[in-house]
């Protein structure tokens, strides 16, 4: 799922799991604020000679209390690398620095320097970690309780405890606690949390069902067949660890830099004392003074702290997370917005991700002497009792044609097939093709061909038509596809639980040349391994239900859609659509492109200021206030600088 080593914001993301997000921000904001007015009442009081001041103690203990809430986090976290055996980290730089500025007496610049790099730590975590959460919520998407059946009286239980051969209880609308095998005679079954398919599952008695799924209809018995850690959801959640796992960090540029960087600058600051040592050594008429070398080493170390590259990148991120925020499309750190720009094959979901999710009469085809009105009437009056979706959809549809219905009498279900009335006295038939051949009604051989979902219908004993009913695309979904292609993504793929054949006729609607149907989650898994094995694949996966986790966690950028998605996709994804437009996925990676361009201008410029200001501090020419306001000015340039992704919006 993406997690970052990043350790500057490693003891942020330590508390965030123990304190409130809220009560942790404000604890961040409360250190930095006092430490920034003791330091600027420090200032003022020296500025203005006021008397008590004067006395070095009290300033000494006054910039110590400015220093101290700053200063030991970061100290803390230096600690913790050296125990680590990561010396050169920049947490020790940072500490070896304004320490030595306290030793020199310069103790506003010690202050100071800790205050900005802090400033600039804390908004590098809020903007890689701030909505992470740990994908143990995912366990929050199985049920809490089972109803048990012992001696006929309901005792609810957790799942933990129900027993392999004992009978669960679930109500129209709950979700499935543990598989079992169906024990009522039939029911109608929401399994798209589990395999993406969109058509509502009829099950019989005898047939398997699974947890995770929800009845939609009825009261239903089931006998159980596994255990709680065994169960099908169970399984779904291992998954998403798993890959979890094995998904690479995605590392800031600013650590990668600091491992470099941090090195070659103590060295530098250590031969700034120790040359000047061994040539007075050669040369007995230079005469070495160690505090006058020191100073200048440390001088040469706190210019060369990387304050401006620390506050100036995160603001980067934080700029176009912001911007990427207006636009319907939440990110979830700097991390994942860098990783995006370098997607090159996009695989999408199908249902609820490209679709709707829901069904819609897409056509009706009548025999000789019946009309449309006619068969929508029909079969509108059969299904207008049942709760079954598709029912509910041709109900709905017959509505909008605004078709009367006509009233029916003792409506019988046949289990698997579909359901018997009498209209005007005549027998009517609504149903699968199961049912016309269970009473021996005539219908044309194509009907067997069809792979979309289909109501037949009959009246007496001819064959009267059917409604061809089907999932619709997203109104968006055409031009997501062409606007990906404009941005030079032209693999993408399809993935989806359901028939080949339907997911085949939507990639052709979309101009997809690659769609792959009757996938399990773990086939979706292997999937996307199969294409990281490509080590030229940057791959971005974009789905919204429970049984999209693992392959949202798997791929190297995981997105969500936020409007419908389910809690399990949002949480796992890396970055979450907010309108469950998939058009909004080539809106991410514009806004990523953007904010990505000023980032590297922020970069460039910190580099320059920053070179420059280490040329003149070897040339004995800037001093510690002068290398401080040198960071302070590049972070106000790149504020201004990150203020221009802002813009970005009027540009969509």
């Amino acid at each position: 799922m993406g997690h970052h080593n990043c350790k500057c914001c490693a003891h942020d993301s330590a508390q965030s799991q123990k304190v409130p997000v809220n009560s942790n921000a404000l604890k961040d904001y409360r250190k930095i604020i006092l430490s920034a007015l003791l330091l600027f009442g420090g200032i003022i009081m020296d500025m203005m000679d006021i008397t008590f001041f004067r006395e070095k103690y009290v300033a000494l203990i006054w910039y110590i209390s400015a220093y101290l809430p700053v200063g030991l986090p970061v100290m803390k976290e230096a600690w913790k690398s050296i125990v680590e055996k990561d010396v050169f980290s920049e947490f020790t730089l940072m500490t070896i620095a304004t320490l030595g500025a306290f030793y020199i007496r310069e103790y506003p610049e010690g202050v100071a320097v800790m205050l900005f790099y802090s400033l600039g730590e804390l908004f590098q975590g809020k903007a890689v970690d701030r909505a992470k959460r740990n994908i143990s919520t995912l366990l929050d998407v199985r049920p809490e309780t089972a109803t048990v059946i012992k001696e006929n009286e309901p005792v609810v239980e957790t799942p933990q405890k129900v027993q392999v051969g004992e009978i669960i209880e679930v109500k129209a609308g709950e979700r499935v606690p543990l598989d079992g095998v169906m024990q009522s005679e039939a029911a109608a079954f929401n399994t798209s949390a589990l395999t993406g398919e969109s058509r509502p599952r009829s099950i019989r008695r005898g047939e398997e069902v699974l947890a995770g799924m929800i009845v939609t209809d009825k009261v239903t018995r089931i006998q159980v067949t596994r255990p709680f850690e065994n169960s099908a959801l169970s399984r779904i959640l291992e998954l998403v660890q798993n890959a979890s796992e094995r998904k690479a960090p995605a590392e800031l540029f600013i650590r990668k830099f600091a491992r470099i960087y941090t090195p070659i600058v103590t060295v530098l600051a250590v031969l700034t004392v120790l040359l000047p040592f061994i040539y007075s050594l050669i040369n007995v008429q230079f005469t070495f003074v160690f505090d006058d070398w020191l100073y200048k080493a440390l001088v040469f170390l706190v210019i060369s702290c990387p304050c401006a590259l620390v506050v100036s990148i995160p603001l980067g991120y934080f700029g176009g997370i912001g911007a990427a925020s207006r636009l319907g499309v939440l990110f979830k750190g700097g991390n994942y917005l860098d990783a995006i720009t370098q997607v090159n094959t996009v695989v999408f979901d199908k249902t609820g991700t490209l679709t709707k999710g829901t069904f819609n009469v897409q056509s009706c085809e009548t025999q000789p002497g019946i009309s449309e009105e006619k068969l929508i009437q029909l079969a509108a009056s059969v299904e207008r009792n049942s709760t079954h979706p598709i029912a509910k959809a041709i109900v709905s549809y017959a509505r909008e044609r605004n078709i009367a219905l006509e009233p029916t009498t003792e409506v019988t279900e046949i289990a698997g097939h579909g359901l018997v009335t009498t209209i005007g006295g005549k027998r009517i038939l609504a149903g699968n093709i199961r049912l016309l051949s269970k009473y021996q009604i005539n219908y044309p051989e194509e009907l067997s061909l069809i792979s979309d979902t289909i109501v037949a219908c009959a009246m007496g004993t001819e064959y009267t038509g059917y409604l061809l009913l089907a999932d619709t695309l997203k109104e968006d979904a055409v031009q997501a596809v062409n606007e990906l292609k404009a941005l030079n993504i032209n693999n993408i793929q399809i993935l989806s639980g359901d028939k080949q054949a339907i997911v085949t006729n939507f990639a052709q609607k979309l101009g997809v040349r690659e769609a792959y149907g009757d996938l399990l989650p773990d086939g979706k898994v292997k999937h996307i391994e199969e294409l990281r094995q490509h080590a030229g694949n940057r791959i971005a996966f974009v789905g919204d239900g429970i049984n999209d986790a693992p392959v949202l966690a798997l791929s190297n950028i995981g997105i969500a859609m936020g409007g419908l998605g389910s809690d399990a996709a949002i949480e796992t994804a890396d970055v979450v659509i907010q309108t469950d437009q998939p058009s909004k996925v080539a809106t991410a990676i514009r806004v990523a492109k953007h904010t990505r361009r000023i980032i590297w201008q922020n970069i460039s410029l910190a580099f320059g200021v920053k070179l420059l200001v280490l040329v003149l501090g070897a040339g004995g020419l800037a001093t510690l206030w002068e290398a401080v306001f040198a960071d302070v000015g590049v972070a106000l340039i790149a504020i201004v600088n990150a203020i221009r992704i802002q813009k970005f919006i009027k540009i969509e």
